[in-house]
């Protein structure tokens, strides 16, 4: 076990800010169906929901309507095609990757996003620094918010729970990385719907903003 522990970050909204791309491919949708753009502020805060969140917004769909699986596919095709037009790492993002790799300490990807659509965004980006690990929506039998893909990082990363932190912007997050025994931060700069309080999900620390994690990252390492 690798003493310290790790930093697992989900993707979008926590990492990296996606928000652009998929409003981009919700609205190139509603384009096809003669309805008007929407502003990325109303489908920014559902964007970590990935397609659940973004047709039910730009189209008051249900997962269980049943023209939900053809929009979700034509959603996902779109958003596919596209995929890193506008997304960034989120500003200080940086830096903090930088830091974990001159503190020698692992870091990985725990997100709900399909590897077909985790992959090709990885790539786009170029990240400053790569993960020790990147876990997707489909890479273990069940997704956020079961422990099972943090669990499956962390033995990965040959790290302990106890030492390690899931960041995220989502309550699934939370509840993975604490069912899983990891310190739990929410990501506050993050995709968060009106009405959905941070400060209800448990999470050991709310980080208000991007720019003061490698901050709060370097105080909680200097504890251990």
């Amino acid at each position: 076990m690798t003493k310290g522990g790790a930093v697992l970050f989900d993707l979008d909204g926590t990492l990296v800010d996606t928000a652009p791309d998929l409003a981009a491919a919700a609205n190139h949708l509603r384009a096809q169906q003669g309805l008007s753009t929407l502003p990325l502020s109303a489908l920014r805060p559902v964007a970590s929901q990935g397609a659940r969140g973004l047709l039910r917004v730009a189209f008051g769909l249900q997962p269980e309507d049943a023209a939900f699986p053809s929009m979700r596919d034509a959603f996902l095709e779109q958003y596919r095609s596209k995929i890193c037009q506008h997304s960034t790492l989120f500003p200080g993002m940086t830096q903090v990757l930088r830091w974990l790799e001159n503190q020698e300490i692992p870091w990985g990807i725990v997100t709900n996003k399909p590897g077909f659509l985790t992959t090709p965004l990885l790539a786009a980006l170029s990240l400053p620094v790569s993960p020790g690990v990147v876990v997707s929506g489909d890479s273990t039998a069940r997704a956020k918010p079961d422990p099972l893909p943090v669990l499956h990082a962390l033995r990965q990363l040959g790290v302990e729970s106890r030492q390690s932190i899931m960041i995220g912007d989502d309550h699934r997050d939370i509840l993975a990385g604490r069912t899983a025994g990891t310190q739990c931060w929410a990501a506050g700069w993050g995709y968060v719907e009106a009405g959905d309080l941070l400060e209800n999900w448990g999470a050991d620390q709310i980080i208000a903003r991007s720019e003061s994690l490698e901050l709060a990252l370097f105080h909680f390492h200097a504890t251990q």
